[in-house]
């Protein structure tokens, strides 16, 4: 990957909206927070990678380990290199003998059903899906195909895996038969777990119909399928040779133990592909010891959970975020962890409130995506709902303007409840970037400092630090816990995609532009490729999109470019705003103030959704195809793929 320059032209009001604004977190907060100590940051940089015992001794070791970090091939870090542990078992096991009666799991279906599993029950469920998939033949390294959509049986079946040894694939299932097939074949998998459909709102989705396609476009030649029975009487589906009903399996081997396989820190926990928004998608590997220790150390004292809360991070377990803060972590500290399998604006748009209320969730993570669409529907339905058990905050996706910040916080969190606006990836595994919220100021609009042991870097083309305020490349100067351990694609590629060697030794390349101020607190720009050319100037999206979003009823923005070098910005309002030519000229001037006259869009598209993934990335290429009358290609990845169609509907009778 080459860096693509950052445009220099970026200005104090694009970044922040208005002067900047520094919240300090409550006394009241900041008294109790399992990350009260402000030497934190200090003791990391004294002790090196030493410092980072405090992660991997928050989890039971099958065999202690001595040394943090094998240093001595980089890029091939190896943390806790010695040891040995599992990872159902520090997930499930460790947690019985003082929470076994403790909600592990609250489940909640998109048709109104609930499923609570205590962790007893979640440790009976693991293993006896443990149990069959090894009567089939799974082993382990075996890699098992996850092909589910947001219901207990896929956690479940990850930490099944986990228990034998088993790497698991993730597939997000909402993703096409084509893409299940290119991530079977890449992964090397023989072993498939889906279902027989699901819901998106009212109409029932046949799952096992893109699954067998699937099989029948893979190279692999998968040795057993299990089916979950989701849709029960709404579908029939009929299972063939080497398929197995998923409840009859486990019923076959419920009350059976299965002893947890001491895996290696260094062993493969899981592959995940990256969602393959641009480029063909990468298969990023996570070994277990230094994965799972981030998650839980960054659990523990940047979401602030402990064992008492009702937590709920609002991603989807199909992408890194629900892999790590929606599963892996939470359990790993032995809370309760809440899991909806609907949209949040179905069956009413205060479902979500509504299900915060209930369950008197303590910490809520989600994206700003899903801020700025909550923003749209208006603050009434958050207000209508007791919301006093929320105690944090959290963000995490694309960056969070100042205006959502303030938004979410006071209509959220009640005016009082910190925010930790958090930066990572696919690749960093955890939480790389944040606030810690029982020390750390809060700025809105920017995601905070590296985490004590992240040394992550503002640098420019040659590596050299920027001055503040000035944009460049977000780097990692040292490596982490979290991180990926390679590449499903081999060394070479995982070289070149994300490495290079200094003078000063190697650094990770984040691929994202960043600004630093004179506190170390990093604002992201976006991708270093999303950056459009025009008129001879270059512009990375994010300045442009943010300065957009600061005018007063709108939402949320997304810029590309035509053909013909033009700017096109495609725009959303509150629910209460009707855009017209007013707005349009409003967003001009701002642009033209904000950035320059030459960054006035020269179309502006006021559509109600913009076009994501379920991890709330916007999907700029189809709206690049859009603007230059391109065929678009698979909208299989997308949250909400009828935007696409209603978006060039638009376009092309304006």
């Amino acid at each position: 990957m080459d860096y693509a320059g950052v445009d220099g032209r970026r200005t104090d009001e694009a970044a922040a909206g208005d002067d900047e604004e520094v919240v300090e977190p409550p006394a009241a907060f900041s008294d109790r927070a399992v990350a009260s100590d402000p030497e934190l940051y200090a003791a990391f940089a004294e002790e090196g990678p030493e410092a980072w015992r405090r992660a991997a001794d928050l989890l039971e070791w099958e065999r202690p380990y001595e040394t943090v970090l094998d240093d001595s091939d980089p890029p091939f870090y190896e943390w806790f290199p010695d040891g040995r542990l599992n990872a159902a078992a520090n997930c499930v096991d460790r947690h019985l003998d003082e929470r076994r009666n403790q909600l592990a799991i609250r489940w909640f279906g998109k048709r109104g059903e609930r499923r609570s599993y205590t962790y007893l029950d979640l440790h009976r469920e693991v293993n006896a899906l443990a149990a069959g998939l090894r009567e089939l033949g799974v082993e382990e390294d075996d890699v098992v195909t996850l092909y589910l959509p947001m219901i207990p049986e896929l956690p479940i079946a990850m930490l099944a895996c986990a228990r034998i040894g088993a790497p698991h694939n993730v597939v997000f299932a909402g993703l096409s038969a084509e893409a299940l097939a290119t991530r079977i074949d890449a992964a090397d998998s023989e072993y498939l777990v889906t279902c027989d459909g699901y819901y998106r709102r009212e109409d029932a989705f046949n799952q096992k119909s893109k699954a067998d396609n699937a099989r029948l476009r893979a190279d692999a030649d998968l040795s057993a399928t299990v089916v979950v029975d989701r849709l029960g009487d709404a579908l029939d589906v009929t299972l063939g040779d080497g398929e197995h009903e998923y409840e009859a399996l486990v019923d076959a081997h419920d009350g059976e133990a299965v002893e947890p396989v001491a895996r290696d820190a260094t062993d493969l926990l899981f592959v995940m592909y990256t969602s393959g928004t641009t480029g063909r998608p990468k298969g990023v590997e996570h070994a277990t010891g230094g994965y799972l220790s981030h998650v839980a150390w960054t659990t523990r004292n940047v979401l602030d959970v402990r064992p008492d809360d009702t937590y709920w991070c609002a991603a989807d377990i199909g992408w890194i975020t629900g892999h790590s803060y929606g599963v892996y972590g939470p359990l790993s500290v032995g809370t309760t962890t809440l899991l909806y399998e609907g949209s949040p604006d179905y069956p009413d748009r205060d479902r979500v409130w509504d299900l915060i209320e209930r369950n008197a969730v303590s910490v809520f993570y989600t994206s700003p995506t899903a801020i700025r669409s909550f923003m749209k529907w208006g603050a009434e339905y958050p207000e209508a709902h007791d919301l006093s058990s929320i105690r944090l905050l959290g963000t995490v996706g694309e960056s969070i303007t100042p205006k959502a910040w303030r938004w979410y916080r006071e209509h959220v969190g009640g005016g009082e409840a910190p925010i930790v606006d958090t930066w990572w990836q696919t690749e960093t595994g955890a939480i790389s970037l944040a606030t810690l919220p029982g020390v750390t100021p809060m700025k809105p609009g920017k995601v905070g400092p590296p985490l004590p042991g992240i040394d992550a870097r503002v640098v420019d083309e040659d590596g050299e630090p920027v001055d503040p305020g000035e944009p460049g490349y977000l780097t990692i100067a040292a490596p982490w816990p979290g991180m990926l351990r390679g590449l499903r694609e081999g060394d070479e590629r995982y070289r070149r995609e994300y490495w290079l060697e200094g003078e000063d030794g190697w650094r990770y390349r984040t691929g994202d532009g960043a600004t630093v101020d004179e506190d170390g607190y990093v604002t992201i720009l976006g991708r270093v490729d999303d950056v459009i050319n025009v008129r001879t100037h270059r512009f990375n999206t994010a300045e442009l999109e943010s300065a957009i979003v600061g005018c007063d009823g709108v939402t949320e923005a997304a810029v590309v470019g035509d053909d013909d070098g033009r700017i096109v910005a495609y725009v959303t309002t509150r629910g209460d705003v009707d855009p017209d030519g007013s707005l349009r000229e409003e967003i001009g001037e701002r642009l033209a103030r904000a950035v320059g006259d030459v960054a006035r869009p020269d179309r502006i598209v006021f559509t109600p959704d913009l076009p994501k993934t379920r991890s709330g990335k916007i999907m700029r290429r189809l709206l690049e195809d859009i603007a230059r009358g391109d065929e678009f290609g698979d909208v299989s990845a997308l949250r909400n793929p009828e935007v696409v169609g209603e978006i060039e509907s638009t376009v092309r009778s304006e």
